[in-house]
Order: C-alpha cells, then sequence, then structure tokens
C-alpha cells in the first residue's frame, strides 16, 4: 500500500514539472509574439492555455484523490498541499503568457511594444522565460537553492517594470492611448508572472524546510529529499 502511495506522490511531481514546462513554453512564445508582432504565435499561446488548465484540473483531482484515500499526515501532507497550491500558481502564469499573447494578437499587423520600450521588454521577455526554465528545474530537482536564481531574476524584473511605469508617466512620452496601455499592462503581466514563480519557490523552500523566511534570507543549505 505505501508503495503505490509514494508512486503516487512521484506522480503528483511529475505532473508539476509538465505543467511547468508547458508555461515554459507558453512564455517563451508569447514574449517573442509581443516582440516581433507574430500573430501565429500569440494564437497558438491562446489556444494552448487550455492544456495547463486541463493539466492542473488533473493534478488537483489527484492530489484531492490522495488526501481523501491515502489521509496522508507530516510531510506527506505537506507534499499534496503543497502541489495543490503550485498548482494554482502555474496555471496563473499560464495565464500571464496568455494575456501577453493576446496583447500582440490585438494589435497585429502592428507590433504590441510601444516605441521607446523595446529594449524593456526585451529583457523582461528574457527574464521570465529565465525564471521559468528555473522554475521547472526546481520542480524536478527540488534543489531549493535555485530559488534564488528566481528571486534575483524577480527582482530585475521589478526594476523594469517600475521603470515602464516611469517612462509612460514622465513628460517625455510621446505614446498615443493604446500604447499607454498595451505598456503597462504587458508590464503588469511580465512583474505577476514572476511574482508566482516566487511564491511557488517560496512554497518549495517551506516543504523542504518548514521556514516561509528562506527566500527574504538567503536560501539555506539543504536539498529537500525526493517524494
Amino acid at each position: 500500500m505505501r508503495e503505490v502511495f509514494h508512486q503516487s506522490l512521484e506522480d503528483v511531481q511529475s505532473r508539476l514539472v509538465e505543467i511547468a514546462e508547458l508555461v515554459t513554453i507558453a512564455i517563451d512564445k508569447a514574449t517573442r509574439a509581443f516582440g516581433s508582432g507574430d500573430v501565429t504565435l500569440a494564437e497558438e499561446v491562446i489556444a494552448d492555455d487550455r492544456l495547463i488548465d486541463e493539466r492542473a484540473l488533473a493534478l488537483d483531482e489527484l492530489a484531492i484523490e490522495i488526501l481523501a484515500m491515502q489521509q496522508p499526515v507530516a510531510r506527506d501532507l505537506r507534499i499534496v498541499v503543497t502541489a495543490l497550491r503550485v498548482s494554482a500558481s502555474l496555471e496563473r502564469m499560464g495565464d500571464m503568457a496568455e494575456h501577453i499573447a493576446q496583447l500582440a494578437r490585438t494589435r497585429y499587423p502592428d507590433r504590441a511594444i510601444p516605441k521607446g520600450l523595446k529594449g524593456t521588454f526585451t529583457r523582461m521577455g528574457e527574464l521570465d522565460v529565465q525564471v521559468a526554465r528555473a522554475l521547472t528545474e526546481l520542480l524536478r530537482t527540488q534543489d531549493v537553492a535555485i530559488a534564488d536564481h528566481i528571486r534575483n531574476s524577480d527582482d530585475d524584473i521589478d526594476e523594469l517594470h517600475a521603470s515602464v511605469f516611469e517612462k509612460v508617466l514622465s513628460d517625455s512620452w510621446q505614446g498615443e492611448a493604446g500604447a499607454t496601455v498595451d505598456a503597462t499592462l504587458a508590464s503588469r503581466y511580465h512583474e505577476r508572472f514572476a511574482d508566482h514563480a516566487v511564491s511557488i519557490a517560496k512554497k518549495m523552500i517551506y516543504l523542504g524546510t518548514g521556514d516561509w523566511t528562506g527566500l527574504e534570507h538567503g536560501v539555506p543549505d539543504v536539498h529537500v529529499p525526493e517524494v
């Protein structure tokens, strides 16, 4: 019976990794579509968001089944509850990628990136893709040292996000109303994408250490054992 239970926990982990991989593909395509005006890429992201939603729902159903049938306790219970919360954050990250893709599709055949902000959004996109890849590796290996990279990238994205608002609110900003809306929305979506990744990283640290402050004070030298 315990062997079946641990197989179920391994299935939970592999499903989280699969969802994270889909999210990584989505944000990569979305940022490229936003930067280039590629409507085909944008529509792929929008269409494929349902796959992320379906995978997240299936994982939630598995986790609830484990809670009902196996009645886990102690660390096993933390694993299942953490998986439910991580799944929700991954689903929201997929939504952020979809929102960026929708902006690109709305402005087609023009590019959605407002003039004067191309470099900023290119860098934000690169950082979000890096965050998604690091998060996938964190979920795959459960090596919480990776969380430091996610936190640092999030700090960089926050700075870029603030610079976008500073730009569009400055007297020198010449963008039309539509460009201003696009810039503020896109910047917010990028920033929220990374915030959800940080939230997941904190949950993984807690899973391994029982400490919610790990990301704020530096990641402790610990490796979470495989489920």
